[in-house]
């Protein structure tokens, strides 16, 4: 995959400082053909050339103080309207998912927990859910999003998690790990973000949406702080 959106120093920040995912170090490879690659162990091969290795541990370090700096000045504690219980059938798609949730979270430095709270708007866990705009599977990856990610089934799990956590790793990396802006991205796309000068945008739908995210986020944390959308 040809490096896009991606910033490596905070590939996998907020994993790392602030929801204790397991801790990987980031390698940065390119090929001959100017491919860029971004893994968390080494590749095997002469067509690869390393260009970088950060060690997660240093990457924390680093970026402790600004995330929890920006979670003083702008986080809140969501006391109101709490997110509903997963009914029976939810829990049990939410179970059969989650190995998978764990990995792509691992491998691209997100929070099992929000990724879970994605979905959860996003599909409720339907991996055949297609929304009226066109958007499919688990994370309802629209056809552009799902061909930009290498995505060839969206309704195939696997693929569809990939796919849409590579793209909000890739959101959180652009609006500097502001998971409301990301989510707002992740909704109306990061050109609507932009052309409000990096705010959420006055769209009811996507207001409502970065709302619903972290209330399911917050129900998959309950112990902890996030930021609400103002």
């Amino acid at each position: 995959m040809r490096e896009t959106l991606r910033t490596a120093l905070m590939l996998s920040a907020v994993a790392l400082v602030s929801w204790g995912t397991a801790r990987a170090d980031i390698y940065k490879y390119v090929d001959a053909a100017g491919n860029v690659y971004f893994t968390d162990a080494p590749l095997q091969g002469s067509r690869y050339t390393l260009e970088w290795h950060r060690e997660s541990r240093k990457i924390a370090r680093e970026v402790k103080p600004r995330v929890e700096s920006s979670i003083a000045a702008r986080g809140r504690v969501i006391t109101s309207k709490p997110a509903p219980k997963l009914s029976q059938s939810q829990s049990q798609r939410r179970e059969r998912y989650h190995s998978l949730v764990l990995a792509n979270a691992r491998r691209y430095g997100l929070s099992p927990s929000l990724l879970h709270a994605v979905i959860r708007a996003e599909s409720a866990y339907n991996s055949t859910a297609v929304s009226r705009a066109g958007a499919q599977g688990l994370m309802q990856l629209m056809p552009g999003t799902a061909a930009r990610y290498g995505v060839r089934d969206s309704f195939d799990p696997a693929e569809n998690i990939r796919g849409g956590s590579a793209y909000l790793r890739d959101l959180l990396d652009m609006f500097d790990q502001d998971v409301k802006l990301a989510l707002a991205g992740y909704n109306a796309g990061e050109g609507a973000v932009i052309k409000h000068g990096r705010q959420i945008p006055p769209y009811a739908e996507t207001q409502d949406y970065v709302r619903k995210v972290l209330r399911f986020y917050a129900a998959e944390r309950p112990n902890s702080f996030i930021m609400s959308a103002r």
